[in-house]
């Protein structure tokens, strides 16, 4: 796996919350820290001037990909089928939004809401799977009609009940049954719920696997925590990986964003040396 192969982004996530028009001179910052990629983590998409945000990233020779931001009013498996439509049109919103800027995936935990955690009955967990399942449907065509892969993310039993793990996340898409919906790895959370990283990417494989969020342990500098990175790489090598690694971690986040990613300290000394660093250590792993 060749720098030339690979390529690295980092979230605007690291740097703000929510990401805006007025938050543009980030790009320059990211480009300078050595990463090809800015992941816009879409929290409310008015906000942001897409044509400008296209030729600004154009000029300074960045991708653009897109990652969801799911709040408790975006919750497709909800009891509340007002909610459940809201979220249904954000991921189509989002879909379109990653389609016109030339991103290939639209990542996150798109089957609920994060922070969702709770033990419920067996008989409202089927009517919830049931709702997701008819959710990702619908919206897997409309990735499908836009050329986009939908990347379903696991997140931890800190943030979700419902998808933790790889074969969770595997079960869901292979019910879906369409290959515009694909597993998204986020490896902060892998590091919570998988017994071994670089074999859950095996089992996942090149057909399924479509984004990697590369996080350290304890959503730190890359490189500084316990991750098996080298593990990882060799898996990802060995099943011919041909996506992208993103950094995603929380420099300012807002308030709900902090509770529902269980955020309470400072993660690096600053959100630009947290870039920097990942930066370097990701193309010192991959070169």
């Amino acid at each position: 796996m060749k720098n030339r192969a690979m390529l690295f982004g980092a979230s605007t996530f690291i740097w703000v919350s929510p990401f805006s028009t007025a938050s543009f001179h980030l790009l320059p910052k990211i480009k300078d820290a050595g990463y090809d990629i800015i992941e816009v983590a879409v929290e409310d998409a008015a906000i942001i001037d897409w044509d400008e945000l296209m030729v600004r990233a154009k000029d300074l020779g960045l991708k653009i990909t897109i990652s969801g931001a799911f709040g408790e009013d975006r919750d497709i498996s909800g009891t509340d089928s007002r909610i459940r439509y809201q979220g249904l049109r954000y991921i189509a919103d989002c879909v379109a939004i990653a389609a016109k800027v030339g991103s290939p995936v639209f990542s996150g935990p798109v089957y609920s809401a994060v922070g969702k955690t709770r033990i419920v009955s067996p008989e409202q967990k089927k009517q919830e799977r049931e709702w997701c399942i008819e959710g990702l449907k619908e919206s897997a065509k409309v990735a499908a009609d836009h050329g986009v892969v939908i990347g379903l993310e696991p997140l931890n039993r800190f943030e979700t009940d419902m998808i933790n793990t790889v074969d969770q996340a595997l079960e869901l898409v292979k019910e879906v049954n369409n290959p515009h919906l694909q597993v998204s790895l986020d490896t902060f959370h892998a590091n919570i719920e998988e017994k071994n990283i670089p074999a859950a990417i095996r089992r996942i494989g090149k057909d399924l696997l479509c984004h990697i969020q590369g996080n350290e342990s304890d959503r730190g500098t890359p490189g500084t925590g316990h991750l098996d990175w080298a593990g990882i790489k060799e898996a990802l090598v060995e099943i011919g990986y041909e996506g992208a690694i993103v950094l995603e971690t929380f420099g300012a986040p807002s308030e709900a964003l902090a509770k529902a990613a269980c955020i309470w300290r400072p993660l690096a000394n600053s959100a630009d040396e947290l870039a920097i660093e990942g930066a370097k250590f990701y193309r010192a792993m991959y070169s």
